[in-house]
């Protein structure tokens, strides 16, 4: 056993069982119309509460803010109510679940949001793909469009939703939220160069290109309490796009001024690399020393480099995404050195509870050794 995993944790206010975290993983899984969450997308997350947290997938603050199909949202009564099922049966097993919220800006498609046109920090698209379901809700990857750039009067109004959305989840049960400002969506088109090349207050300078996550940030925290809440970065990702040369100082800038509003966490979602680059460990020593609070990371990571991480102390918790949807029972399948299920790709996005709620637990476990 990676003893160092199964060590508990004080997240905000909640006690962690293990630092074995579930991440934001979408599955493209809620019922038409209204994306909104049912009993089959409680049962999966029932079925996976043996992790330390769990943080819901992705989900929309608002019908703007949809950059793929078949994603929940947490904007209207129906899907608050939806989201109060999953968190009930999580609660009810005994778990712990904070809910990501999102704005996908110019990662998106026009086809969901009745052919207007998407929006961004600047008219630059994004230089890749996203997945749109058809009425039959079987879907593919098509390429997005060039976005339009958001007058800056029409920054609040989003502010405001991801405070609203936060609102909604405590509504919903969630023990806290997280706010997704990672991986080429709305927060991080801003905070990047590449994508970001306004010349207001909200583009330019690495103080304008934070100022949104920080007033994002502060609405949140003003609402649910900074203990309740947890922010997504990935600066080191470089990929679709967000080559900015100026990534890692402006996360550290950010992680310093995150540190002093007492955020409950800081998730890294980092490239998956095994071993790690030596710049994986000059970025986790700088993180430390400009935050010393918790840390999840995330990125292909093993066992073993799990407790690794966490025993080096760049980390405290370590988040498995594909070995989540795979194995229920991850948390014991660690623990005891039994062996994963292969994830199945073709189930990944949309689709039915086959490849969501289909994978077995360990068939080898015992009474002395429950899965």
């Amino acid at each position: 056993m990676n003893t160092s995993l199964f060590q508990p944790f004080t997240l905000g206010g909640i006690t962690l069982p293990n630092r074995i975290v579930m991440p934001p993983l979408t599955r493209a899984r809620a019922a038409q119309p209204g994306n909104v969450p049912t009993g089959l997308n409680a049962a999966y997350y029932a079925e996976r509460a043996s992790a330390g947290l769990i943080i819901a997938e992705a989900t929309d603050i608002s019908a703007d803010a949809k950059g793929y199909s078949l994603t929940p949202g947490i904007h209207s009564a129906e899907q608050i109510a939806g989201w109060r099922q999953v968190t009930d049966a999580v609660h009810a097993a005994g778990g712990r679940i904070f809910l990501q919220i999102w704005h996908c800006g110019r990662m998106s498609h026009p086809d969901l949001h009745a052919g207007a046109r998407t929006v961004g920090p600047s008219e630059v698209a994004f230089p890749g793909q996203i997945w749109l379901a058809g009425p039959d809700g079987k879907g593919g990857m098509v390429d997005c469009p060039v976005p339009r750039a958001l007058d800056i009067g029409e920054i609040p109004p989003i502010v405001a939703d991801f405070r609203q959305a936060a609102l909604n989840a405590i509504e919903a049960g969630f023990d806290g939220v997280e706010i997704h400002a990672a991986n080429s969506y709305l927060i991080d088109q801003f905070l990047r160069t590449t994508s970001n090349r306004r010349d207001d207050a909200y583009g330019g300078s690495r103080e304008n290109r934070l100022r949104f996550l920080f007033e994002v940030v502060d609405a949140v925290t003003g609402a649910i309490g900074a203990s309740r809440t947890g922010v997504r970065l990935s600066p080191r990702n470089r990929a679709r796009g967000m080559d900015c040369p100026d990534s890692l100082p402006t996360a550290l800038e950010a992680a310093a001024r995150l540190h002093q509003r007492g955020v409950a966490y800081l998730h890294f979602n980092e490239p998956e690399e095994n071993p790690p680059s030596a710049e994986a460990g000059v970025f986790h020593r700088d993180l430390r020393a400009a935050f010393p609070g918790p840390v999840i990371v995330a990125g292909g990571y093993t066992a073993a480099r799990a407790a690794a991480v966490i025993g080096a102390g760049h980390a405290d918790l370590v988040a498995f995404g594909r070995p989540f949807i795979a194995n229920p029972d991850l948390p014991a399948r660690l623990a005891h050195g039994w062996p994963l299920n292969p994830p199945e790709p073709a189930t990944f996005f949309g689709g039915d509870a086959a490849g969501y709620i289909t994978y077995p637990a360990y068939a080898g476990a015992t009474e002395e050794h429950p899965a």
